[in-house]
């Protein structure tokens, strides 16, 4: 049992437990289609009242209708079965983790998701076909949204919920045959910590049918991820819907995003070494994180472009490509370098490299990409997020009556006759529009911090003279 506390101990966790979830409804009522990003009622702060504000998100009649629905809920877990058919019935790569600490072997994983999500995105794309942006998957997600939001915030709560009971039942006098370990910082005594924090690290369950599932790398790479893309595209048909046409900012976005998961996806096996899988208890963190945080945040861009195009043009686009690029290039080749330096030594591509040789007989690499900063990767993952905030703009915008507007010139006509105009919203949508690209930052600089902490447990004296080789943590000369 430890006692050592992460994320503000139990009182960080609990407020992220429960503020999260409570930040996306939000994200959904003050960003709407109703009366602007944000509402106008908190552009003017002063004389804001309750009545404005229920008024500007739709819910002067609201009930709990407006939030919750048994139907929305029931489709939502089929969405969940019909992932766990696929990842059941379609072929499947099998791959072994890395060693569990206290037995000394490692996990088989079973990966099938990037074929999953062909597979849900070409019936989609065939109902699009025939039935265009009104197919009815794309009209109820948009209908449906929050109801939609809710649903899956209930099921990640169920789900941790299960995990933090079912980790009790965990053998913890190792080894165990069934090789279940509990996550070295999961295990504090503090049910509020542990809950969130995950107390087993790789829970499996074995289901009629579906056989033994892995919760948490199916979680991580599956309905989360797939669902990010149909939000995406629910939104560009419903821009389509809204205003007759569909901009190539939204495709755009839609586009980068989806080479995002899918790429992700295609390599979903790299996740195994991530800290997520290797260090990382099952709770609450991962399972919202996974489940809602993603696919609901992630898509905001797509959201706000629904409601208010941006016409970018081959210039920008080629400017924001350019960012995509950079990022993709720089992640993908520091983290070939160490999967070859760490897999095929001899290499001629890395066999060269500068490295330290450690007491535990591992080697720490000093050189190429991993001698610019210790986490030059992180920088490449960034740099790939920026793009999906990237096209929103100078975010903001005013959804008006028709034959409110004078001045049309910077109107965004609507095909029910209301118009969408930018005025004194112009920059405070980026709130909402660029929070992933905070929120990424921060937690890619947490999560090296975390990472250099048990590092500097686990190699002591080798990785203090690491540091004295390696300066920067992430971005050379800034950090």
């Amino acid at each position: 049992m430890t006692t050592e506390y992460e994320f503000g101990g139990p009182l960080g966790a609990g407020a992220i437990t429960f503020g999260l979830p409570l930040l996306l409804y939000v994200f959904a009522f003050a960003c709407n289609d109703v009366a602007g990003c944000p509402i106008p009622s908190l552009l003017h702060i002063r004389s804001i009242t309750w009545e404005k504000v229920k008024a500007d998100t739709g819910l002067v009649n609201a009930s709990i209708a407006n939030f919750f629905s048994w139907e929305v809920t029931l489709v939502t877990i089929a969405y969940y079965i019909l992932g766990l058919l696929l990842w059941r019935i379609l072929p499947a790569k099998q791959v072994h983790g890395t060693k569990l600490v206290h037995h000394g072997r490692p996990l088989l994983y079973r990966f099938n998701a990037f074929s999953a999500s062909v597979v849900i995105l070409v019936i989609c794309a065939a109902g699009t076909y025939l039935q265009g942006a009104d197919f009815p998957v794309w009209t109820y997600i948009t209908d449906n949204y929050v109801q939609l939001l809710t649903a899956n915030i209930l099921i990640a709560y169920v789900l941790s919920a299960f995990l933090y009971a079912y980790s009790f039942t965990a053998d913890t006098n190792y080894p165990n045959r069934d090789l279940r370990e509990l996550a070295a910082g999961g295990a504090t005594g503090n049910p509020i910590y542990d809950f969130f924090i995950g107390r087993e690290l790789n829970p499996r369950v074995t289901l009629p049918f579906f056989g033994e599932v892995d919760i948490k790398t199916w979680c991580e790479v599956c309905p989360g991820l797939t669902g990010w893309i149909l939000l995406d595209l629910a939104f560009v048909a419903k821009q389509y819907r809204t205003y007759g046409y569909v901009s190539d900012s939204i495709v755009f976005t839609t586009a980068v995003q989806a080479y995002y998961v899918l790429s992700s996806q295609y390599n979903e096996s790299s996740i195994l070494t991530m800290m997520d899988i290797t260090t990382d208890g099952m709770g609450f963190m991962l399972s919202f994180g996974d489940l809602v945080w993603v696919p609901f945040l992630y898509s905001t861009q797509c959201r706000y472009l629904s409601a208010y195009p941006v016409h970018l043009g081959w210039p920008r686009i080629a400017t924001v490509s350019a960012v995509f690029a950079l990022g993709i290039c720089i992640f993908k080749a520091a983290n070939n370098q160490k999967h070859a330096f760490r897999t095929q030594p001899d290499n001629p591509a890395v066999a060269n490299l500068s490295y330290i040789q450690t007491k535990r007989g591992t080697r720490l690499l000093t050189a190429g990409w991993w001698g610019v900063s210790r986490h030059i990767n992180y920088f490449g993952d960034w740099l790939q997020a920026l793009p999906f905030s990237l096209p929103t703009g100078l975010a903001g915008y005013m959804i008006l009556p028709e034959g409110s507007v004078t001045d049309t010139s910077q109107a965004v006509p609507m095909l029910d006759g209301r118009v969408a105009v930018q005025g004194p919203a112009v920059g405070w949508g980026m709130i909402f529009t660029y929070f992933y690209v905070l929120y990424f930052g921060i937690l890619l600089i947490h999560r090296e911090r975390r990472d250099d902490a048990m590092c500097a447990k686990k190699y002591g004296d080798d990785w203090k003279e690491y540091k004295k080789i390696v300066r920067w943590r992430i971005l050379p000369w800034v950090y």
